[in-house]
């Protein structure tokens, strides 16, 4: 029973992070667009492979994010120096996620992009 519930609190997780995170929407309706590219470009299974781990993995970090981000924020308002690098780091992370997720799907996405123009 105790396992079932900790999806219930995962599912609450996902619901406070989309409903009040902007990127956290915005990382989400890029995966529905990448979705819908790789359908409509026939992307293989390899591929479909990095899509869905890049996306699970910029989604994971941006939970990540945003539970530090709160767990520093309930320590303090304040600008504090250490907290300051402790959410730049983390937003870091994010970034670095989001920036090779684009470069992964530049490598899938862009020949048949290009090929479809031609």
């Amino acid at each position: 029973m105790k396992f079932i519930r900790s999806f219930g609190h995962a599912w609450r997780g996902i619901q406070h992070a989309f409903t009040t995170q902007l990127n956290f929407r915005i990382h989400i309706l890029i995966l529905l667009l990448v979705l819908i590219a790789g359908f409509v470009l026939k992307i293989s299974s390899i591929e479909w492979l990095f899509v869905i781990g890049c996306s699970m993995l910029v989604l994971s970090l941006e939970l990540i994010n945003t539970a530090i981000e709160h767990m520093c924020d309930s320590v303090t308002k304040k600008i504090h120096p250490a907290i300051r690098i402790i959410k730049d780091a983390s937003a870091a992370a994010v970034l670095l996620g989001a920036i090779g997720s684009v470069v992964t799907g530049l490598i899938i996405f862009l020949p048949r992009i290009i090929h479809l123009v031609k």
